[in-house]
C-alpha cells in the first residue's frame, strides 16, 4: 500500500513537471518575439542610400521597358511586364499615380526584399510585419497629373521604364497571428533599422541601386 501511495506521489509530481516545463516552454515562445537583439541599422540613410537619379535612370534604361503614354499602352507591353499585387511579402497602398507592374527582374527584387526583411525580423526576434509598396511603374499621363501637385515629379523618372519601386519607411503592415494572439507593436523607427540592413546588403551585392527620400517618406530603389 506504502509503495502504491508513493508510486502514485511520484507520478503526480512527475506530471507537475511536465506542465510546469510545457508552460514555461510557452511562455518562453511567447516572448522570444519580445526581446529583439542585434539592430544596428546603416550609419547614415543619406551616405548609404545615395544612389542619385542619373545613375538609376541609367541603368532603367537599358533594362526596363520603353516610356508608356497612359495606361491604356500597357497592354502593348504583356510578356515583358509583370503584375504585382498585395501578398505574403508586401502590402501596397492603393495606386494612384502609377500602375502595378515590373519587369520581372524588379518583380523578383521587391519579393527578395520582402521575404528577406521578414526574415531578419524573425532572426533579431521582432513580430513579423510587410513592407508597403508605395510607388511602382508611372505612364507619362502619371506624371503630368502627378505635377499639379508635386512639382517635384520628375519627367525623367526612373518610374517610367518597370524596373523602379519605392518603399516606405514609415509605415509597415503588421502581420497578424493567425491564432488570434496578440502581438506586441514594434516601432517604426526599429522597423526602418532592419529594413536599412536588408537595403544595404542587396545594394552591396549589386541587386539594386537605393536613393532614400526624406520627404516623400521612402526608399526609391531601381533593380539592377
Amino acid at each position: 500500500m506504502k509503495k502504491l501511495l508513493h508510486s502514485c506521489v511520484a507520478l503526480a509530481l512527475f506530471s507537475a513537471m511536465i506542465v510546469a516545463g510545457c508552460g514555461e516552454e510557452k511562455k518562453d515562445m511567447s516572448m522570444k518575439m519580445n526581446n529583439p537583439h542585434n539592430i544596428r541599422g546603416v550609419i547614415s540613410y543619406k551616405r548609404s542610400f545615395g544612389d542619385l537619379n542619373d545613375v538609376q535612370l541609367a541603368t532603367a534604361k537599358k533594362i526596363g521597358i520603353r516610356p508608356m503614354e497612359s495606361r491604356e499602352s500597357a497592354a502593348e507591353m504583356e510578356g515583358r511586364l509583370v503584375e504585382i499585387a498585395p501578398c505574403e511579402l508586401y502590402g501596397m497602398d492603393s495606386l494612384t499615380h502609377s500602375i502595378p507592374f515590373l519587369i520581372p527582374q524588379a518583380s523578383a527584387l521587391l519579393d527578395t526584399i520582402g521575404a528577406n526583411f521578414l526574415d531578419s525580423l524573425e532572426n533579431k526576434g521582432l513580430n513579423p510585419n510587410r513592407v508597403i509598396v508605395t510607388s511602382v511603374t508611372r505612364t507619362k499621363d502619371d506624371v503630368k497629373r502627378l505635377r499639379r501637385t508635386n512639382m517635384n515629379a520628375s519627367l525623367k523618372s526612373c518610374h517610367f521604364y518597370g524596373t523602379t519601386f519605392d518603399i516606405s519607411w514609415k509605415r509597415f503592415e503588421k502581420v497578424e497571428d493567425p491564432g488570434g494572439r496578440p502581438m506586441q507593436d514594434v516601432s517604426a523607427d526599429t522597423l526602418k533599422l532592419v529594413l536599412s540592413e536588408v537595403l544595404r546588403d542587396l545594394r552591396k551585392a549589386d541587386r539594386c541601386y537605393v536613393k532614400y527620400e526624406l520627404r516623400q517618406g521612402c526608399f526609391h530603389i531601381t533593380a539592377r
